[in-house]
């Protein structure tokens, strides 16, 4: 196909006239029936590397998928570009009979282009069958990284899909996908699809229109959130949190401090999900507050900010997450609230893993303790942490974060950089950045004992600074390219060519002060200037917005289906009013045209003034009273004498979370009569002895009483008393 007709189908079936970054050669990769690897960061276009050639081939192209929310809003993008309602399916698991017949006969009869799978559903032998009998144009896996074990999203059954496509046809063309991959997650794929010799296109990673900002998070973060939502009131925005609870608890913040916010976790019954997701690309409502469960091909171009409530698990989630933001090449604010305390959380959740998990585990946290504590440019960090240089003197979006726009201190560290480096190199290069850490403090663990490195002159030569001093400076030196982590052993420290340079002849290594978490207050909040998304007419990119909102409304269509914001902006920039200059607005074309331009050519006609823009009112943060239907559940049913368990049970609480609550409610001052049940635990003599101590004791802390007792009683039997205790004595 010529490069004329290339260009002719993009304009035909998307209404584009360019393609943008490596799209164009990785299209002609796939028309060329190459195999093919693509890593694009989110917003990069990936989806389009494989719908365009799909439209133009002979025969259906099969997209691997890992979420069946993934599937359908795609399949709904590209059936609004057509006006054949079979040119892209869906087959997993939400098909009935009927419908699975359906699609196979789409398919036979030539009509469909893309057909979406999951990978269980290629394992089923009548699908197997049917598709061995059609013609494939190719195979593209969508979401690559869950193949491998070091991807941040390993899903198992990824790990068969050669298997599976080689049952299906010998010389299917294979396309990987990815929007994150480091270079080891990389090489996984290749080769666990036995494509190492494929035309292989990586984008840069770098996101030039973000701009990452990290928090401290301290007791106020509700009040800190809702004043930063309050400030791009109007705006598409998405919160993750790591818990269901939290994400209930905030969502309904939001909405009694007036922000249009819906929860979405795992929790929720499908159809509510579905309802909640279907409002938010609707724009119905304002914000998501959601588990990590939303948003894996959420295709919304116009997300203005991403909160992180709690910080991710890998910095491949971090950028996969924060990457739903400005999609469209607009605003894009990424904010993260950081605490140790959360970094010790995500650890106790690894505990009863596999020790490699555990150990890919804990390196991919690290990074993220690196990523959030770092004062050097955010940008610079994520990008060598997929192996991409980068300049912040002449890349694109260089002061795009917190650290750049507001920077730290500087020292000179040329003698702590050469003894950091020259104990790695007499170490022989054999561990970790903890270990080389502590050889340098002068603290002794089991592993460095064995070594003997304890005895060696150089131990403890660095103890005129603390620990997170030269952890900092290892994390300065790894970024500079002095040092390199050595993957392949979970993180073990090496030093680079320049790194051994330098300890030849050391020269000046400016090192930043590192941010402290230790005692965040809401002192050192600093708010980012915004960037702004201005378009030449507001007032009527604002009624074109509404528009393109009835419009989705009538015909049930998300109204980015309709047209995407920069179209909007456009017609704001250029004001068409016939049906040949609508085309010729970015990203609209013949068909979107003819199909949907009608109103919106009748509204630009009879647009005359602009409207006065409101500001929000003054912001105070409301409680929301969610605690206090959960308390007078709890009340009511204490009272009615029904198991603990059960009560705990019935709103999804674990004991110690459901024995905080009873804590909080007789601390408040009402009685809880829990009498019924501690009869059961602990006989009238064990009553009495911790009765006693509690009315002697200086503390009601339960770690003085453990230490009293001596292991006599277990913690949850102590703070049960106590709550007796608290009732009677107390109240």
């Amino acid at each position: 196909m010529t490069d004329i007709d290339i260009y002719a189908a993009l304009k035909k079936y998307f209404g584009f006239t360019q393609f943008k970054g490596l799209q164009e050669e990785v299209i002609k990769s796939i028309l060329a029936g190459k195999d093919t690897f693509v890593i694009m960061p989110t917003g990069g276009g990936k989806s389009l590397c494989y719908q365009l050639p799909a439209l133009i081939e002979e025969g259906t192209a099969i997209v691997v998928s890992p979420l069946i929310a993934l599937m359908k809003n795609q399949v709904d993008a590209l059936r609004a570009l057509s006006s054949e309602e079979g040119i892209a399916h869906v087959l997993n698991s939400s098909l009935n009979k009927t419908e699975v017949k359906r699609v196979m006969s789409d398919i036979n009869n030539g009509i469909t282009k893309l057909l979406y799978v999951a990978p269980e559903s290629l394992t089923k032998a009548e699908y197997v069958a049917f598709l061995q009998t059609q013609k494939i144009s190719f195979l593209a896996i969508d979401e690559a990284h869950c193949i491998s074990e070091w991807g941040h999203d390993f899903r198992p059954e990824y790990r068969n899909l050669k298997s599976i496509i080689d049952r299906i046809g010998s010389n299917i063309p294979i396309i990987g996908l990815t929007a994150t991959a480091t270079p080891k997650v990389q090489e996984d794929i290749l080769k666990n699809l036995s494509i190492q010799d494929a035309n292989t296109f990586k984008a840069s990673f770098n996101r030039p229109n973000l701009y990452y900002e990290i928090r401290p998070k301290t007791k106020n973060v509700d009040a800190d959130i809702i004043r930063f939502v309050k400030q791009h009131e109007g705006k598409s925005g998405i919160i993750y949190c790591l818990s269901r609870k939290r994400v209930e608890e905030l969502a309904q913040v939001l909405q009694v401090n007036g922000v249009k916010a819906v929860p979405y976790h795992a929790g929720l019954d499908a159809k509510t999900r579905v309802k909640h997701q279907d409002m938010f690309l609707m724009e119905d409502t304002d914000v998501v507050v959601a588990t990590i469960a939303f948003g894996m091909g959420i295709d919304k171009p116009d997300v203005r900010f991403v909160i992180h409530n709690d910080i991710p698990k890998s910095i491949e989630s971090y950028y996969q997450e924060t990457g739903r933001a400005g999609r469209d090449g607009g605003e894009g604010h990424c904010l993260a609230y950081y605490s140790y305390k959360d970094i010790e959380k995500l650890e106790k959740f690894m505990s009863g893993k596999p020790v490699a998990e555990q150990e890919i585990g804990h390196a991919l946290l690290q990074e993220v303790v690196a990523f959030a504590e770092t004062s050097i440019s955010r940008r610079k960090f994520i990008l060598h942490y997929f192996g991409e240089d980068f300049d912040n003197k002449t890349g694109e979006g260089g002061d795009m974060d917190d650290n750049m726009r507001h920077p730290k201190k500087k020292h000179e560290a040329k003698d702590e950089a050469e003894k950091l480096l020259q104990i790695v190199e007499r170490t022989n290069e054999q561990y970790k950045s903890k270990e080389v850490v502590n050889v340098l403090v002068g603290k002794v663990n089991a592993m460095i004992k064995s070594h003997r490195t304890d005895t060696q002159p150089f131990f403890g030569s660095g103890s005129d600074n603390d620990a997170a001093y030269w952890m900092a400076l290892m994390r300065q030196l790894l970024v500079a390219g002095y040092l390199k982590k050595d993957i392949e052993s979970y993180g073990v420290i090496k030093l680079t060519k320049r790194g051994r340079e330098f300890v030849k002849h050391p020269t000046s290594f400016l090192m930043t002060e590192d941010h402290s978490f230790k005692d965040a207050n809401d002192d050192n909040i600093i708010v980012a200037e915004q960037g702004s998304g201005d378009v030449v007419d507001d007032q009527l990119f604002k009624l074109l917005k509404a528009e393109r909102k009835k419009v989705a409304d009538k015909l049930n269509l998300p109204p980015f289906v309709i047209f995407q914001d920069p179209s909007l902006e456009d017609m704001a920039l250029k004001y068409p009013v016939t049906l040949e200059e609508l085309s010729n607005v970015f990203g609209v074309g013949e068909g979107k045209a003819k199909k949907y331009g009608g109103s919106f050519l009748t509204l630009i006609a009879n647009y005359v003034e602009e409207n006065d823009i409101l500001r929000p009112d003054d912001f105070v943060v409301k409680s929301t009273g969610s605690n206090s239907a959960l308390k007078l559940y709890i009340i009511q049913n204490v009272d009615r004498k029904l198991p603990l368990t059960d009560i705990a049970s019935a709103k999804g609480l674990e004991m110690p979370e459901f024995i905080k609550e009873m804590e909080a409610i007789v601390y408040s001052g009402t009685k809880l009569n829990i009498d019924y049940w501690l009869e059961d635990i602990l006989d009238e003599d064990q009553q009495e002895e911790i009765h006693d101590y509690f009315l002697e004791a200086e503390t009601d802390k339960i770690e003085v009483a453990m230490e009293e007792f001596d292991g006599e009683y277990d913690i949850e039997e102590l703070r049960l008393y106590r709550i007796k205790f608290i009732s009677e004595v107390a109240n």
